[in-house]
């Protein structure tokens, strides 16, 4: 079956998903949970078939850790289906309620986006949690992982695929696109294709967005900073340096650039550079810094990388100002922090800094779907419509206008016989079943 053939089944099933029993997806999902706990050793070899060929062609060991799922990543996705199994229903919820008139009221009704094309890297944990997630909201799902996971790829889909039908799932409504060929027909599918989420690099998200008129939603760098100002608590920001940078650093909320304050330089860049680089983390400076610890050059360029490595950019700056014109000239409106006890100061940072998450005293690591009670996430978005930041459930949805009336027409309220009432009533809307 070619890829606008796949594309159809999944329309033609989306329908009829879209309009089943928060029970049934529910089943769907523990389904799926259980079949990989009792599959996992399938998983694990198609996986480990993958290890061996990303190894021999030399992928980069961010990519590498990425592609890897193994018996614990199991244990995190099912243990995520778990928690999005707890959710409430993002399905048929009511938005607005308002009375046009006696008899005449019209409600707000979330709904499924329809048919979601998500292209990603060497994530098989990602495929699990954006499947997931598309069958919790109702919507259909094109998944195009990378190649380096084929073997990984196929295996999930085919047992995602084969527990939901036994729950009562339409057949069809998950499908794998495998090659190149399949993402630039997916391009041009905008009769079958409602969403596009790419996840990648920044060359290739633009490219997407360039190429076609689907509506994208998604993030092409992950450029976090953490903001040490002048009052911080400074062994509280060595920590958060430290977790921000180092607790994963192949993933898009991981620290590429410390920012601090000139006053606070001398007490916390030593302490700052002996722990990472107990860490083995490279240190790149700008020349301030250069005059407190001993460090690497850093150049122009670095403000603007995403290193998904155990590499940190480092600058001095005269005050928190400065490094608000920094965070937005140089990040990518994904995840920027403060360190500060100075709530003022915190507070005055998030307002301006211009990004999809702003945080106080905590470390960037946090923006994640999972960890904001989202259940799990199809990707950060740093998008300034629909939904922006870690996107789960509430981003998989849109909205219908459902009209209730009694034979009311427009022609008595242009005759003025009629009138519009307009209140708004506390009421949801209720199934005419």
């Amino acid at each position: 079956m070619g890829i606008k053939e796949q594309a159809s089944e999944v329309k033609k099933a989306q329908v009829f998903l879209g309009a089943i029993s928060l029970k049934i997806r529910n089943k769907a999902l523990e389904n799926i949970s259980r079949v990989m706990k009792i599959r996992k050793d399938e998983i694990i070899q198609a996986n480990k078939l993958d290890m061996e060929k990303a190894e021999k062609e030399n992928l980069s060991a961010p990519l590498l850790k990425r592609l890897k799922f193994e018996e614990d990543k199991i244990d995190e996705v099912c243990s995520g289906m778990e928690s999005l199994i707890g959710l409430s229903d993002p399905v048929g919820q009511t938005i607005l309620a308002r009375e046009l008139d006696k008899d005449l009221e019209l409600y707000q009704v979330s709904c499924p986006i329809g048919v979601i094309g998500m292209i990603f890297e060497s994530r098989p944990d990602a495929l699990v949690q954006i499947a997931t997630l598309c069958l919790k909201s109702g919507n259909g799902v094109i998944l195009k992982g990378g190649s380096e996971a084929s073997n990984t790829n196929r295996i999930l889909t085919k047992l995602i695929g084969e527990a939901t039908v036994a729950a009562g799932i339409p057949q069809g409504w998950i499908q794998l696109a495998e090659t190149r060929q399949d993402v630039s027909e997916m391009l041009d599918m905008e009769d079958r294709i409602d969403l596009l989420i790419p996840r990648g690099s920044n060359s290739f998200v633009k490219y997407i967005m360039k190429n076609t008129s689907i509506p994208v939603m998604g993030h092409a760098d992950g450029i976090c900073h953490l903001f040490v100002d002048e009052s911080a608590d400074i062994p509280m920001a060595v920590e958060l340096t430290d977790d921000s940078k180092t607790q994963y650093v192949a993933v898009c909320n991981a620290l590429e650039t410390l920012l601090v304050e000139k006053s606070a330089a001398s007490e916390f860049l030593p302490k700052m550079k002996e722990r990472l680089e107990s860490k083995n983390v490279e240190l790149r400076g700008c020349n301030v810094t250069r005059t407190f610890i001993d460090v690497k050059p850093a150049n122009e360029e670095d403000w603007s990388t995403e290193y998904l490595d155990y590499i940190l950019s480092v600058k001095v700056v005269d005050s928190m100002d400065s490094a608000i014109e920094h965070i937005n000239k140089y990040g990518s409106g994904h995840t920027d922090a403060i360190v500060s006890s100075n709530t003022g100061k915190a507070e005055k940072f998030m307002n301006l800094v211009d990004s999809a998450d702003v945080f106080w005293n905590c470390s960037t690591r946090f923006s994640d779907g999972f960890r904001y009670g989202l259940g799990a996430e199809v990707g950060v978005s740093t998008n300034k419509i629909h939904a922006r930041g870690p996107v789960g459930l509430e981003g998989l949805v849109i909205y219908k206008w459902r009209l209730k009336g009694n034979g009311h027409k427009v022609a008595d309220y242009s005759s003025g016989s009629s009138k519009f009432t307009h209140k708004i009533i506390n009421k949801e809307y209720k199934s005419l079943n």
